[in-house]
């Protein structure tokens, strides 16, 4: 048993979609989630300046003294994770991985879209781990800028945000795809919006919900898992104050949480 935290982290509060899955699978688990809100979003930066960021989030949460980290940003996944990897003892875990392994389950026709950030789409990290792992898959990317900031400013269901999802995706649905990996953990909060937009004949493809079931099994099978019948407490750090934090953590977690602000430059 071990009930040292497990540490989160996204460019902005989108990761908190990744939260909510942990917290549904591992309810007893402690989480200290930090959101990089002063430098969001990632996915227009370059992959130097995001892997710097990263490094500067991962040393924040090891002075909480978690015990695995969740990359709970695809932008950092699939530009920066080697690199922690490699520089980093601690546990880490990013989201791209088990979102390529969900869309090869999901896919019957072989034609998968994949919708993310611009330094995600352009790292071609979905494409090139989906066809690893089936090359008869048909991958088919769609940078979608606007959803970052539209979630983060908690636009989530409202007519810029249903003009937007039509104006992305409308070519993507030419291709006849019958699955669409939300690439971006914020996207998961324009879900509804994002699946009026598509119908219900595509399968929405979280990675949040397969990242987390990723943690447990890999916790589990090293007696590292939080055994205690206690609900686990949440700590959340931001690097800037944010009107809209408090609504996304009542949209994504059901609840309200005090949020702490550091000066994640120190890191």
């Amino acid at each position: 048993m071990d009930t040292r935290p497990i540490g989160v982290f996204d460019s902005g509060v989108g990761g908190l979609t990744v939260v909510k899955q942990i917290m549904k699978v591992m309810p007893h688990e402690n989480i200290v989630y930090f959101g990089d809100t002063a430098r969001l979003p990632y996915g227009s930066k370059s992959r130097e300046a995001v892997t710097r960021f990263s490094r500067q989030n991962v040393r924040f949460l090891q002075t909480k003294d978690v015990k695995a980290i969740i990359i709970a940003c695809n932008t950092a996944s699939s530009n920066s994770l080697d690199v922690l990897k490699a520089e980093f003892d601690v546990p880490l875990f990013g989201v791209v991985v088990p979102g390529v392994e969900e869309a090869v389950r999901s896919t019957k026709n072989k034609k998968v879209g994949v919708i993310g950030t611009s330094a995600t789409v352009r790292s071609g990290a979905y494409e090139r781990l989906i066809q690893e792992k089936d090359p008869k898959i048909h991958v088919f990317s769609k940078a979608c800028p606007l959803f970052v900031p539209l979630a983060e400013e908690g636009w989530t269901d409202n007519g810029v945000a249903k003009q937007a999802a039509r104006n992305y995706l409308d070519e993507l649905l030419t291709t006849g795809i019958d699955s669409l990996v939300l690439g971006c953990t914020h996207y998961p909060l324009l879900k509804r919006c994002i699946g009026t937009t598509v119908g219900e004949s595509i399968k929405l493809v979280d990675p949040a919900k397969a990242t987390a079931k990723r943690v447990m099994d890999y916790l589990g099978k090293r007696g590292l898992l939080n055994e205690g019948t206690d609900e686990g407490r949440r700590q959340f750090y931001l690097s800037d104050s944010t009107d809209t934090f408090q609504f996304l953590c009542q949209k994504a977690l059901k609840h309200e949480y005090p949020a702490e602000i550091i000066d994640i430059e120190r890191y």
